[in-house]
Parts: C-alpha cells; sequence; structure tokens
C-alpha cells in the first residue's frame, strides 16, 4: 500500500489538507465576523449562525458574497482603532506632544531655570 503512495498522491494529499485548513479558516473568520457586526441584531446573527453550522458552504459563501464588504469594513475598523490605541498610547508614554514639550521648556526659560543657550538645544531636540 505504501509503496504505491506516488509523488502526486502527496501532493494531492497536501492541496486537500491545504484546502481543508482554508476553508476552516474561512468559516471562522465568517463567525467572528457575525458576532462582531453592529449593524445586524441578535435574530439576524442566530439565523446566519444557524444556516453556516447546518449549511455550512451555502451559508458561508453566501454570507461572504452578500455581506463580504462588511466583513472588510469590519477589520477596517477593528485597525484603525488598534492604531489609535497605540498612538494614545506612544504619546502618553512620551510625555505628550512635540508643542507640550516646548511649552513645558519655555516655562522652564521663563522661570530662569535654564538659560538661553540650553532652552535653543533643548528645542533643537524637540524638533529635530
Amino acid at each position: 500500500m505504501l509503496a504505491d503512495f506516488g509523488v502526486f498522491q502527496v501532493f494531492f494529499s497536501m492541496l486537500w489538507f491545504t484546502l481543508f485548513f482554508l476553508w476552516i479558516w474561512l468559516a471562522i473568520s465568517v463567525a467572528v465576523d457575525i458576532f462582531r457586526s453592529h449593524d445586524l441584531g441578535g435574530v439576524a446573527k442566530a439565523l446566519w449562525l444557524f444556516f453556516i453550522l447546518f449549511l455550512p458552504y451555502l451559508g458561508v459563501f453566501l454570507y461572504v458574497i452578500l455581506r463580504g464588504h462588511k466583513m472588510t469594513e469590519h477589520a477596517l475598523e477593528k485597525v484603525e482603532a488598534q492604531d489609535a490605541a497605540a498612538r494614545a498610547y506612544i504619546q502618553q508614554a512620551s510625555g505628550g506632544s512635540a508643542a507640550d514639550e516646548l511649552a513645558r521648556l519655555a516655562d522652564l526659560k521663563d522661570r530662569g531655570v535654564i538659560d538661553d543657550a540650553e532652552f535653543a538645544a533643548m528645542k533643537a531636540k524637540v524638533l529635530g
């Protein structure tokens, strides 16, 4: 039996495994998108999930055809929210914006804590 297992059988076995893996990934992506959709009500979500669970190929393909543009919108919203959170964290961790830093340096100069040369050097560091 193993002696009859040729190169093409290995190739087709790997191809079928890859296609099966992609199918599972697509089905999970659709299920996640159903739960992430704010424009679908609870009954609509339940009906889509029921359809996907009991008629998986038809359900997933119809969902991708009918609501594929919404899947893209949801993915973009998620990326934009993550980007905004990362930017807010970086700005908070760095101590604020360049304008805030320049205002703090001007305040230190006005109080006499730093002189003009130190102010110019720190200003160049903040801006450059």
